[in-house]
């Protein structure tokens, strides 16, 4: 029997809900601790990051920490798909439970990296998501494709090849105990 997206989906979500909260702080700080290692030199970069719902890893220190020397853009969602907006507080509470910036006049057309949130990767490290297909309406519309980092709170990995061509892919996983990187690809200081 076959493994399909919404089985494997299912399992992913399992897994994220069975995973003990009290040491959610931990690996928290771990895929930070990985996230920084991978990204914490670069400088005068545009980046889009997600900010945290409950499954997902906590890496707002890292987007504070990046701040400084980078442009730091957050999803605002629009219909089926996103646009980028400026990351600046206040965030209000909108569809899904998602924290959003306010939304903004500026057209962003360019980012150097996407840190991306998954459920899961398969064997060709393309992204399982919430089943909405955001990220993938958003990055068929991107005309240069970023340095794209997937982050996980728990590796939910399969080796079978399950994604559509349409599912994005990613340059670098980091989960709290791997930082794996998919391709040799250098994204500059």
């Amino acid at each position: 029997m076959t493994l399909t997206k919404v089985q494997f989906r299912r399992k992913c979500l399992d897994k994220l809900e069975a995973l003990p909260l009290h040491n959610k702080y931990y690996r928290d700080l771990q895929v930070s601790r990985n996230l920084l290692l991978e990204l914490g030199k670069i400088k005068n970069k545009s980046i889009l990051f997600y900010y945290p719902i409950r499954f997902e890893s906590d890496i707002r220190k890292v987007m504070h920490y990046l701040r400084r020397k980078n442009k730091i853009y957050l999803p605002f969602m629009q219909g089926q798909s996103f646009k980028m907006v400026t990351y600046r507080l206040p965030l209000s509470k909108k569809k899904y439970g998602i924290f959003e910036a306010g939304n903004s006049l500026k057209d962003i057309k360019k980012i150097d990296i996407a840190i991306v949130p998954m459920l899961g990767v398969d064997g060709n490290l393309q992204r399982i998501g919430f089943g909405k297909g955001m990220y993938d309406r958003f990055f068929s519309r991107v005309k240069e494709k970023p340095y794209t980092v997937f982050i996980q709170a728990s590796i939910c990995y399969t080796r079978e090849k399950i994604c559509d061509s349409h599912d994005i892919s990613c340059d670098v996983l980091i989960t709290p105990r791997i930082r794996k990187l998919a391709k040799n690809v250098k994204i500059g200081q």
